[in-house]
């Protein structure tokens, strides 16, 4: 799903293939964050609808270049994922794979999305999965929105039924757009301005 428009660029990927998972759940909220924002235009990833070769098979189908495609081009990246046996899931681990080496995400602000059904929610996944990113080059924002609990969390249409889980999970949206503006925004604009290329 890509929303062609101008300006900021997204990519946000969900780390489950499950019918119905949870983690979209959660990821949709973010997603409908970053649409209240007309400037953002917004790259949706579902692995389960794309071909994610296995690392060292060849250099991946024509659905991983357009995955890599969009991360290079992307100003912010979004990773979203369920807890799997005290880690992220393998799902982002082959998205992560499929980018590249060195990684098209290399340089990237990239916020972190994380949601288990414990009591103690995504902390293990969040934590595993922010090293990887960091040993790539991304630029992973601090904090990481964890949702413990998460079968409780959203009923069976999709909707958040606690108002403060949802406010902290449309934070991942508000935060990197934050970091953008702040961070990513003013340096395009000088680097236009030195080299005498209108914005």
């Amino acid at each position: 799903m890509n929303d062609k428009k101008q300006g900021i660029r997204i990519v946000a990927v969900s780390g489950s293939v499950r019918s119905g998972n949870s983690t979209s759940k959660a990821l949709a909220l973010v997603i409908d964050e970053f649409r209240k924002h007309p400037e953002i235009a917004l790259h949706v990833i579902d692995p389960a609808t794309i071909d994610l070769p296995l690392p060292g098979t060849g250099d991946g189908s024509p659905t991983t270049q357009i995955l890599k495609a969009a991360v290079a081009e992307a100003t912010g990246v979004v990773l979203a994922t369920p807890e799997y046996h005290g880690s992220y899931s393998s799902v982002i681990k082959l998205v992560i794979e499929n980018l590249g080496f060195p990684s098209v995400m290399a340089g990237k602000p990239v916020a972190l999305l994380g949601v288990a059904s414990g009591a103690i929610g995504a902390i293990k996944a969040l934590e595993h999965l922010r090293s990887v990113c960091s040993h790539i080059g991304a630029i992973v924002l601090p904090g990481p929105v964890s949702v413990a609990g998460v079968q409780k969390v959203f009923d069976a249409e999709g909707r958040c039924l606690d108002p403060a889980t949802e406010k902290r999970i449309r934070s991942v949206a508000t935060n990197l757009i934050d970091y953008i503006h702040a961070n990513i925004c003013p340096r395009i604009a000088l680097e236009a301005m030195v080299r005498g290329v209108p914005e």
